[in-house]
């Protein structure tokens, strides 16, 4: 194996090499996505896993964090788990296998799995840049997953739950979404591990949204405490499109959430809240690249972080401005609770503005809990644990109620609330 990074593999690398070369044979896909996949892992062994010396991966140095490849032998979870939202359509993909392809009105539901069989997935299967580790470790070995398109003008009384359900070992995923003009849809992206052995589970969603498409989607990532979660959502919007995007990351051992979005219509919006939970000695890195393309487009991120124990957590948030995007409006902000003298958070914006008519801002803060409001809480006979968590949700609890479903916004409370139970 001829790894450019470094004189010899690591343990990790070589296991994946290992992994591809026993899957191969059993791969789904046609000769253009086999085709594809060869060239995908072919590139990951050139490169290698990303180190420190790959400026997008930083503060992420994968090929010394992911130490070992769980055995692709897996344990297939026996029972389904409810849904966040009791009314929600389940879409499951079950160990990385689709269970469900049943009509919903106003939304055309096909397995991924059978794109990849009849080769229009070949397409998909692009590396997104020259450091899309993500990328080429899950088109390499996805086998499943569901492509939604919602017709034009249809709005969805439902939400739908794709929901990611793992028993561990390894699980490879993608959803593509395309959203017609005018539509509208609520989507909960959902990863949880439910067994007690490790977990590698890589998840590639790739969001298209036409002119006026107003989408709100939540990811919602509750790995197992020993588990490896690598993430990446893309997203194209056209004119007038609204998009909202909600993460919880409350799991996983190592993860890397990855989000790139690029604004392609005139009067696009681009929303982003995020809440990240991390205990034990949890690495979690969220990193974000935004391109306003054309004029007229507005995006504001903000991202709620709360560390206990060892914990290590990174935002980076990179927004490009190109030069024919005047009127623009960019903002951007990360607000962190460290909660021990041990734990680190590590922030890195970026703004590159290439026009002169526009408004962008960044800012960062870390801080501990207000401490007066602790005291005050305590002499009200509030015990410092729950007082301190009240605190905590409070802190959080802003971003989730900007959703505007009322249940939503009470599974995602408590969501952070049996995190906080457990971690607090």
């Amino acid at each position: 194996m001829n790894i450019q990074a470094a004189n010899r593999p690591s343990a990790a690398e070589a296991a994946l090499v290992e992994a591809y070369t026993a899957q191969l044979g059993d791969l789904p896909g046609d000769g253009a996505v086999l085709g594809a996949r060869d060239v995908l892992f072919d590139e990951l062994k050139r490169a290698g896993l990303p180190t420190r010396r790959v400026e997008a991966w930083h503060y992420t140095d994968l090929k010394t964090l992911l130490r070992a490849i769980p055995e692709a032998e897996t344990v297939t979870p026996s029972k389904a788990i409810a849904p966040l939202v009791e009314t929600a359509r389940v879409l499951e993909l079950r160990q990385g296998v689709s269970r469900d392809v049943s009509a919903l009105q106003g939304v055309t539901i096909k397995a991924y799995g059978e794109s990849l069989k009849d080769g229009t997935a070949a397409a998909d299967l692009l590396a997104f840049s020259k450091d899309d580790a993500i990328g080429r470790v899950n088109g390499s070995f996805v086998r499943d997953g569901y492509r939604l398109s919602v017709a034009d003008n249809a709005t969805l009384d439902r939400i739908i739950e794709l929901q990611a359900h793992q028993g561990g070992g390894q699980s490879h995923g993608r959803f593509i979404a395309t959203f017609g003009a005018a539509s509208k849809a609520t989507v909960v992206e959902r990863h949880r591990n439910s067994g007690k052995t490790a977990g590698l589970i890589s998840s590639v969603s790739d969001l298209t949204l036409a002119d006026g498409a107003e989408v709100t989607w939540v990811i919602v990532q509750e790995q197992g405490p020993a588990d490896t979660h690598l993430g990446q959502i893309k997203v194209v919007l056209g004119a007038d499109a609204k998009l909202r995007l909600f993460i919880i990351n409350a799991g996983g051992k190592l993860v890397r959430q990855e989000i790139h979005v690029r604004t392609a219509g005139e009067g696009s919006d681009f929303t982003l809240r995020g809440v990240n939970l991390l205990g034990g000695e949890t690495h979690t890195d969220v990193t974000m690249t935004l391109g306003h393309d054309v004029p007229n487009t507005t995006s504001t991120e903000v991202i709620r972080n709360v560390v206990f124990d060892r914990a290590r957590g990174v935002f980076q948030g990179q927004i490009r401005v190109a030069p024919d995007a005047q009127k623009t409006d960019a903002r951007m902000a990360c607000n962190t609770l460290l909660m021990s003298d041990d734990a680190e958070f590590s922030v890195k914006p970026e703004l590159e503005i290439f026009a002169d008519d526009v408004q962008c801002a960044h800012g960062a803060t870390v801080a501990d809990i207000d401490h007066t409001h602790l005291y005050y809480l305590m002499a009200r006979g509030i015990p410092q644990k729950p007082a301190r968590g009240l605190l905590i949700q409070a802190f959080v609890a802003e971003l989730v109620e900007e959703l505007e479903d009322e249940a939503l916004v009470a599974a995602l409370e408590g969501v952070i609330s049996n995190w906080l139970e457990a971690h607090g």
